[in-house]
């Protein structure tokens, strides 16, 4: 995969950016801002913590890692939960975020190391527990998800670095008896002239002082290691195998279980005969289970085909008659019809009655696998009166509940241990905490430690998706090619109201992430309306890489560029005009179209689209290039800007851009799931198809460190892909794709 890596511009100072106290009575705008954009949320508040006090809190008994003792063996300095300084001169930082590929074992400990001025590269990463000292500031709850990771300890760190090298430097200039404003640290080192002490030498007479409120942060012109590219620190223990992810952990008697769960979405097991099953060579058990019948085994392979040779009787339930086309004819009616009003616009129907040209069209999206690299997998070890877990998971405080509630202990008596994800992109963090769960209550069933392990049949066939989606777009431009108004319909099942968060965020039926990136597009279309239909859950939804995002931003972007069509104007043109008083929107669409090379000749039998989308608090653009042989599509080159505010890691941010890009490439292109009876149809990589390494196109990125607010970077890259290239294949053969996916699409336009 040809790819370039483009230097970032560096615009403004940080002293605007993101401000969070660790206190979480001390919470500004700013910070609270960032919550809400990541869970694409319009209004929250303190019913927040109110349901999350009684849900998480009381039920956990979670405590703070900052009131553990060090051991004797090492009679370490912790001012901090996030930061420990042993005497051995090892800084150790506590991190509470799941790492599935994103790269907060780097990102996170460049932040804390700048502060507390020592290489990166000496800092050791070590991954916490469930404990409630590592809580989300704006909930009580430890989990990872929203692209929220470096936006809401970027404060955070920063100060426990700080308030470390103080405590260092205080404790350096009382041995030696001199004025603190006399020392100064070079990489872990206190230096005062001729005198010099390592942070190993000073943790124990570090710890003996009072911890300081308040310690004043760099400015960011003197940032060592924040906003300059780094390597992955846990790049090496990954490519040799050292780096454990949940499907190596082995526990000393631990068996395997696989479970046949019913083929047709939410159906029940009635019944089961395990004759053949147990008689299959290093099968040790059967057991009826919650979610259908575990095998027990010695070994996968056995597990499997011991799973194999049951025989079971299912009750398919209601969803044995639903069907994609079902579904299709479904919501289409629905779109037909008025919605719930998520945005209203007074003049729209005046607006559109009245102009020059109008579209009346509808966008379909599918429902999406997840697909992650590791299938779902999770060992669980339960005694009488403890219960350990160990697995790739994105939300710990919901397993622990969870996990305590399944089987009637407390919060206090669940052990998780997170290891790394193999990929997650929402999947890892199910509301029902399945897969975990699953583990919890086969370990019970037969008294040994179980890992429960998915196949990628199990994993691609057992739900969850993105929902399947139909927005309607009413539209229209004046003579002089302009937009007046755009109204949207959008029928489909809402993601967070599925989730605990929907108490508080969704208000009078409105899911915002139904709505995110329509509702709130910055394109400044007058009589912009918009409404929606709340399809109901027949088929299990999850929130998918940039939740609702990665459909309106499809919707969209398709449809300016339709308007653009309708006006007779260039629809990058169009798109200026529309941003004229959005400035860090223009910006990155100006840097996309310089990048993309929009504006010139594509080579021949080439075409080029334009898109750009904001989401989590970023703002990503992309131009792809691509060449149309009947229905076979190729992308040869996709270039993409970001603005996220600030690249801690720009290298990371790269990989991530790189990483939306391949797995949007994947999804517009050939991914589907298919109903049939309530059955899913696709069931691996042969029919639900990736971009692979020889069809990888050419990737340009390029940063804008615009001095914003932090925003994220795992999900702001996708959006923006399948409207790019759909709208490139117009431009190279007049064909419209308002079907995903393309390979459809297209064949239907």
């Amino acid at each position: 995969m040809p790819v370039r890596h483009l230097s970032t511009d560096s615009r403004g100072d940080q002293k605007g950016g993101y401000k969070m106290s660790t206190d979480a009575t001390e919470i500004d705008n700013n910070g609270r801002r960032h919550f809400l954009i990541g869970v694409g949320v319009v209004t929250a508040g303190a019913a927040v913590g109110k349901l999350y006090g009684q849900t998480i809190i009381e039920k956990l008994g979670g405590k703070s890692a900052g009131d553990k003792k060090p051991s004797a063996a090492n009679a370490s300095f912790q001012p901090h939960a996030f930061v420990r300084i042993g005497s051995d001169d090892q800084v150790t930082i506590i991190v509470g975020k799941s790492e599935m590929g994103q790269g907060v074992h780097t990102g996170l400990p460049m932040i804390l190391a700048d502060e507390l001025d020592i290489d990166p590269r000496r800092v050791k990463v070590e991954v916490a527990g469930h404990d409630k000292a590592f809580y989300h500031p704006f909930l009580p709850a430890q989990f990872t998800g929203g692209s929220m990771s470096i936006m809401t300890t970027y404060e955070p760190l920063r100060k426990a670095g700080a308030t470390a090298r103080a405590m260092l430097l205080s404790a350096a200039a009382k041995q030696w008896g001199v004025p603190v404003a006399n020392l100064t640290t070079d990489n872990g080192v206190v230096l005062g002239g001729r005198r010099r002490a390592t942070y190993g030498e000073l943790a124990e007479a570090a710890s003996a002082l009072p911890v300081p409120k308040n310690v004043a942060l760099k400015d960011s012109k003197d940032f060592k290691y924040i906003g300059k590219s780094l390597s992955r620190l846990d790049g090496h223990d990954k490519v040799t195998g050292r780096a454990e992810f949940s499907i190596d952990v082995q526990r000393p008697g631990m068996l395997i279980a696989m479970i046949a769960r019913s083929p047709v979405s939410l159906g029940k097991m009635k019944s089961f005969d395990d004759s053949a099953a147990r008689a299959v060579a290093g099968v040790v058990d059967v057991k009826a289970v919650p979610s259908g019948v575990a095998v027990f085994a010695t070994n996968t392979w056995a597990a499997g085909r011991g799973r194999d040779a049951l025989k079971v009787q299912w009750e398919a339930g209601a969803n044995a008659s639903i069907s994609t086309q079902s579904l299709r004819d479904q919501y289409r009616k629905l779109s037909r019809t008025p919605g719930l009003v998520a945005l209203k616009a007074e003049g729209v129907d005046k607006a559109l009655a009245t102009a020059a040209k109008r579209i009346d069209v509808e966008y379909e999206l599918p429902f999406l696998a997840h697909a992650a690299m590791e299938p779902l997998n999770a060992v669980a070890d339960v005694t009488a009166n403890k219960c350990e877990i160990w697995a790739g998971t994105q939300g710990q405080s919901q397993d622990v509940m969870l996990a305590a509630a399944a089987l009637g202990m407390k919060g206090e008596q669940i052990v998780i241990h997170t290891t790394y994800l193999g990929g997650a992109f929402g999947r890892r963090s199910s509301f029902d905490s399945d897969f975990i769960i699953e583990a919890v209550h086969a370990s019970k069933a037969v008294g040994k430690p179980v890992k429960v392990v998915w196949s990628r049949e199990d994993d691609m066939r057992g739900g969850y998706y993105r929902p399947y989606n139909i927005t309607r777009i009413q539209a229209g431009v004046d003579k002089s090619g302009m937009p007046v108004a755009l109204r949207a319909t959008a029928v489909g099942t809402p993601v967070l109201a599925a989730s605990a968060f929907a108490p508080m965020i969704v208000k009078d039926g409105i899911d915002p992430s139904s709505v995110e990136g329509l509702a709130t597009m910055p394109y400044a279309i007058p009589n912009l309306h918009s409404e929606i239909h709340n399809a109901p859950a027949t088929i299990p939804i999850l929130w998918w890489r940039s939740v609702g995002n990665s459909i309106t931003g499809f919707v969209v972007n398709s449809a300016l560029d339709e308007l653009a069509v309708l006006g007779q104007r260039d629809p990058l043109e169009l798109r200026r005009e529309l941003l004229k008083d959005k400035p860090r929107h223009l910006a990155v669409l100006n840097k996309v179209a310089e990048l993309g090379e929009f504006a010139k000749s594509a080579p021949a039998g080439h075409a080029r689209g334009i898109a750009l989308h904001e989401s989590f608090g970023s703002i990503a653009a992309h131009v792809a290039e691509v060449s149309v042989q009947g229905n076979d599509v190729t992308v040869h080159r996709v270039s993409c800007v970001i603005d996220c505010g600030l690249a801690v890691n720009p290298d990371q941010v790269i990989a991530q851009m790189q990483s939306c890009i391949v797995y949007g490439l994947s999804a517009a292109l050939r991914g589907e799931i298919t109903i049939e009876g309530g059955v899913p149809q696709q069931s691996n990589f042969n029919d639900y198809p990736v971009v692979r390494m020889n069809e990888s196109p050419q990737i340009d990125v390029a940063i804008i460190n615009s001095g914003a607010p932090l925003g994220g970077v795992g999900e702001p890259g996708l959006p923006g892909v399948a409207p790019a290239v759909c709208n490139a294949i117009f431009a190279a053969t007049g064909k419209r794709v308002r079907r995903l996916p393309i390979s459809t699409g297209l064949a239907q336009a």
